[in-house]
């Protein structure tokens, strides 16, 4: 009697539970970068007394998340260095020049998160490599979600980043008197499920 009881309620059990409920928990979270939502820019020191920003519009690229595993994040966004946006006419002709990022040459930049090290259920940081002017660096980007991603699967995940780069490590050493060599790179970015 104890045997057809168990296999009754293995039974019912079985017909009850979503498809996959339990294999599912652990399955990495897949998404890719709604770009309509997301938003880059790189602000540079100008003189020493204000600022200059570029913003990257074009963008494109997916990120998996392994719940209970962020080091075993994959991160991997392309941004449009062509369609990059500068206040004025000037700072955009040389940004797209020779000195700077050559996007004749080098038409994008690419970042590729290695792993994610969370210090909070929403607070922590992406390593990985920046490759801007053919040159490939570790760099770290420091992210903020807008909740746990961990706990969205099915639903859109939001976030902030920062990071701060020297250009002069990526090929770009002109007007060193005029343009300061850190780098402020910010992301907002919303990443949806696949």
């Amino acid at each position: 009697m104890r045997q057809i009881t168990r296999l009754v309620l293995l039974w019912l059990l079985a017909i009850t539970l979503p498809v996959g409920v339990g294999a599912q928990s652990d399955a990495p979270l897949n998404y890719r970068l709604d770009a309509s939502a997301s938003d880059v820019s790189a602000r540079v020191p100008f003189f020493g007394l204000s600022s200059k920003t570029a913003r990257f519009p074009r963008m494109e690229g997916s990120v998996t998340i392994v719940p209970g595993a962020p080091e075993r994040a994959a991160i991997d966004v392309t941004f449009d260095a062509v369609a990059l946006e500068a206040p004025d006419q000037t700072t955009l002709n040389r940004l797209r020049g020779e000195r700077f990022f050559w996007v004749e040459r080098y038409p994008t930049i690419r970042f590729i998160g290695r792993s994610i090290n969370l210090s909070s259920p929403t607070r922590g940081t992406v390593t990985g490599e920046l490759t801007a002017r053919g040159v490939t660096r570790t760099e770290v980007l420091d992210v903020t979600f807008a909740r746990d991603p961990n706990v969205s699967r099915g639903r859109a995940v939001t976030f902030a980043g920062e990071m701060t780069i020297d250009r002069r490590e990526y090929g770009m050493r002109s007007y060193q008197l005029i343009v300061g060599n850190k780098v402020d790179i910010r992301l907002n970015a919303r990443l949806v499920p696949r």
